[in-house]
């Protein structure tokens, strides 16, 4: 073990990687606290920012902050750290989602640190893509990063692909019939852009929403639920999404944790690549329409996320909360 604990500042700036993680509608459902005298930083959900209509479970909720984890861990490689990790440390406290010792011996992972540099430039991307296949070897290593942290990612043949899109629309469908939902996720989104909204920290601008699409082809949220968005066109999304299905064996909360460090490790992995994507997990936010989304041909038992990639434009970077205001210090 390393004898000296991390200043504080060095903390500081893991967490501000950690906390770059995409989030259920940005709502960044985080809390962190270093106990600076044993060199362990602690990671707990923030049940305030939870989203009970659209997540009622938290599983969204612990996936986002599994994510963090990926890029708290891809952070402290690049700098030569050795992190050693714990989830679900305190079966008691539900709540305390990992326990990271940061004064780890042994090597860095040198196959997180090269992605460090791509953690803030990830941003989900809601606009078109182009109309273009990725090749086989790409695919198998954005699969083989999901395998690494326990996880598993499929891409689905075209016909299961469409199926995927009809029950986008069908998710689409029942929120538009479910005021609560509605009202949620007007609660974390704004139609007005960053520039009119100063201050804001959390949830999703106008100018991320993309464009609304022309017919259907894309498994891309609308998070206008029907508001006006002042400037926001249409346009013709890609005909053939490369559509990538995240999933895990088993469904349980330390599941879901895995299934966002493997989420996000496939998506710095894509962008290092110089590939663009968004998430949705709109069908899957429905019991009874989830087990429809996984592949039938594949092993894979509990779908986590529904994955969309591509060549394109980069995405919008939606706003972040301050380190001061979601970090503890004892």
């Amino acid at each position: 073990m390393n004898a000296e604990p991390l200043h504080v500042s060095t903390v500081e700036a893991l967490v501000a990687d950690a906390t770059a993680a995409p989030s259920l509608h940005n709502a960044q459902p985080w809390a962190f606290r270093y106990l600076r005298d044993m060199g362990v930083l602690r990671l707990y959900a923030d049940l305030e920012r939870a989203l009970p209509r659209t997540d009622p479970e938290n599983r969204g909720l612990l996936i986002s902050c599994g994510a963090a984890l990926l890029n708290l861990r891809a952070a402290a490689a690049a700098a030569g750290l050795a992190p050693v990790l714990r989830l679900l440390p305190d079966p008691a406290f539900a709540e305390f989602l990992a326990e990271v010792d940061l004064r780890g011996s042994g090597s860095p992972d040198g196959t997180l640190a090269p992605l460090a540099p791509s953690i803030h430039r990830r941003h989900s991307s809601r606009l078109p893509f182009h109309d273009e296949g990725i090749s086989v070897a790409m695919k198998e290593m954005l699969s083989e990063a999901a395998r690494v942290e326990g996880a598993e990612l499929v891409f689905p043949d075209p016909w299961h692909v469409q199926s995927i899109l009809e029950l986008v629309r069908d998710a689409e469908g029942r929120e538009a019939l479910d005021p609560g939902v509605r009202e949620e996720t007007a609660r974390w989104t704004r139609a007005e852009p960053s520039a009119a909204t100063t201050g804001a920290t959390d949830g999703i601008p106008g100018e991320a929403f993309g464009p609304r699409q022309r017919g259907t082809s894309a498994p891309v949220r609308d998070f206008a639920v029907g508001r006006p968005v002042p400037g926001r066109g249409w346009a013709l999304f890609e005909k053939n999404p490369n559509i990538a299905l995240l999933g895990t064996a088993r469904d349980e909360p330390v599941d879901w944790l895995c299934a966002g460090q493997a989420l996000e490790r496939v998506l710095l992995r894509a962008t290092t690549d110089g590939l663009v994507a968004s998430v949705t997990s709109q069908p899957l936010e429905w019991p009874e329409i989830r087990w429809a989304v996984r592949d039938p041909v594949s092993a894979m038992t509990h779908v986590q996320m529904v994955i969309r990639l591509g060549y394109g434009p980069e995405g919008e970077a939606s706003p972040r909360r301050p380190v001061a205001d979601l970090l503890d210090v004892l």
